[in-house]
């Protein structure tokens, strides 16, 4: 395999030189260049891209940065993997390179983002399921590194952050009115991870939904479940035995699949007797029984803007830092009328 020794020598000239001409460096002529750039194609040469970027002046490779990961299952692994499809996809098309960082969320505390970015030479980050109270979150939104969050609205106004999610608030409220059309009054809701933005601004659509209906959101009425179909299962099966809400509000899918888990154990049927609904649109809600009426979101688009937002705010080129992509609710058939 020929090396930058090897390129050098047949065109005669230093390996400075040839490491200039791949980094598009000025004060190297274009003559010079091209009688490189056909000695390395007659050689089957290929600079490595790290060194490639460590060298160059111009920050070629996004970093996505992942929290959580190995904690979700099978069942919701498909919107990650369109997250990631969505990120290569705009990344790819710009010639950009894509480094990718995994860590689970109860190690997320122990890494340092910005040393990660740092280390490797990264020009910006796409970060996905971060948590808010994170400190090395916050450290990296302090620094210069250009970022995209996705699910979190910062506050901050710095010129170097932007964010990508759907309206969660909108979202949450819409299907609070779903169910408040069809006479919904007793519902509970299954809320996820406390310290999440989207948790927080679902909960505060389903307030403004009920309190449009002069109803309150009280605190008995929230089952806090983490985001875990086992925990969902649990807390829905422990209320049921005192409790029988008409429907169950839930933020993510894999909770509603395990309340819908504890309805039938409880004797109950959906929607006949309990209604049940989801958020995200994960794959398996289509197959459930009954099908999981639901929020879908366009995790491959998500992907896909977060890393087109990224490569503008690196470029220092964009205007608009936090951008929504569109939902759908999905009707099926785990919601009944009172």
């Amino acid at each position: 395999m020929a090396t930058i020794k090897d390129v050098a020598k047949e065109a005669g000239v230093s390996i400075g030189v040839v490491s200039k001409a791949f980094n598009n460096y000025p004060d190297i002529s274009e003559k010079t260049k091209q009688r490189i750039f056909e000695v390395a194609k007659k050689l089957n040469y290929s600079p490595n891209l790290v060194a490639k970027n460590l060298s160059s002046k111009k920050q070629n490779t996004i970093g996505m940065i992942t929290s959580g990961f190995f904690d979700s299952g099978v069942k919701d692994n498909n919107n990650s993997f369109q997250l990631f499809k969505g990120v290569y996809t705009a990344v790819e098309q710009n010639q950009y390179e894509l480094a990718i960082y995994l860590i689970d969320s109860l190690k997320q505390k122990q890494k340092s983002y910005a040393r990660f970015c740092k280390e490797r030479n990264i020009g910006g980050a796409v970060l996905a399921g971060i948590r808010i109270d994170d400190p090395y979150f916050k450290e990296l939104i302090d620094t210069n590194i250009p970022c995209v969050i996705l699910d979190v609205k910062t506050g901050n106004e710095s010129e170097f952050i932007g964010s990508v999610s759907i309206n969660n608030r909108a979202a949450s409220k819409d299907m609070a009115r779903y169910l408040l059309n069809r006479n919904h009054r007793d519902i509970v809701v299954v809320a996820g991870k406390k310290e999440t933005w989207v948790n927080v601004e679902r909960t505060a659509g389903v307030k403004e939904a009920m309190d449009e209906y002069g109803l309150e959101l009280k605190d008995e009425s929230i089952l806090p479940a983490s985001f875990s179909e086992s925990e969902a299962y649990l807390l829905t099966k422990e209320l049921l035995e005192t409790r029988k809400p008409t429907a169950f509000l839930c933020f993510s899918d894999l909770m509603a699949l395990g309340v819908m888990k504890a309805v039938k154990e409880a004797g109950l049927r959906i929607p006949e007797d309990v209604s049940v609904t989801g958020f995200d649109g994960i794959l398996i809600s289509e197959f459930s029984q009954p099908g999981l009426t639901t929020i879908e979101q366009n995790f491959f688009e998500m992907g896909k803007q977060a890393a087109l937002l990224l490569q503008q705010l690196m470029e220092g080129t964009s205007c608009e830092r936090n951008i929504y992509v569109d939902y759908q609710l999905i009707e099926r058939n785990s919601v009944g009328s009172v």
